[in-house]
């Protein structure tokens, strides 16, 4: 089985109207709650072997706050470009590449395709999976290859202001 956490990037800024969106930068909500979602992962006591993000500013960012609380390797952080705005379809071909070495996978990415790629993949209804919120999903599959719609179960959904 592998297990895969689906990853929306922390809050970004829109204060400076020069940066192009690819290197907005998070804002201040957005660096307290990437450490404090990152922080719930490691009390559920999640260990990934790969952490998979847009290489957008923001969405890396959030990348590396994950990885530094998680306790992972920085050399376990890898980017990729298809992430960075991607439909549901390209983000599960980007998964459907990894490494068969991995079991356990945090994937950082952008909205929409993100919410209906979660949707899609574990027979869900999530209306949108805001900033920093975090999809946990079991996969009936035992390769990344073979992962397709509907493989994924739904383990929790959990996000900043979920009480």
């Amino acid at each position: 089985m592998k297990q895969l956490y689906i990853i929306r990037h922390a809050k970004s800024s829109w204060d400076d109207p020069d940066l192009s969106d690819f290197e907005r930068p998070l804002n201040e909500r957005g660096k307290k709650d990437a450490p404090r979602m990152a922080k719930r992962l490691k009390e559920k006591e999640v260990a990934p072997d790969l952490v998979v993000s847009s290489p957008a500013v923001r969405a890396l960012a959030t990348a590396k706050v994950f990885v530094e609380i998680l306790g992972c390797s920085p050399v376990n952080l890898v980017t990729e470009k298809k992430l960075y705005h991607a439909t549901a379809d390209t983000i599960l071909s980007v998964v459907k590449s990894i490494n068969e070495k991995h079991d356990c996978i945090l994937l950082v990415g952008h909205n929409p395709g993100l919410t209906e790629f979660a949707n899609r993949l574990a027979n869900e209804y999530i209306q949108n999976i805001p900033t920093t919120g975090i999809v946990s999903t079991r996969l009936t599959v035992d390769s990344w290859n073979s992962v397709d719609w509907g493989c994924g179960k739904l383990l929790f959904f959990d996000f900043p202001k979920k009480k």
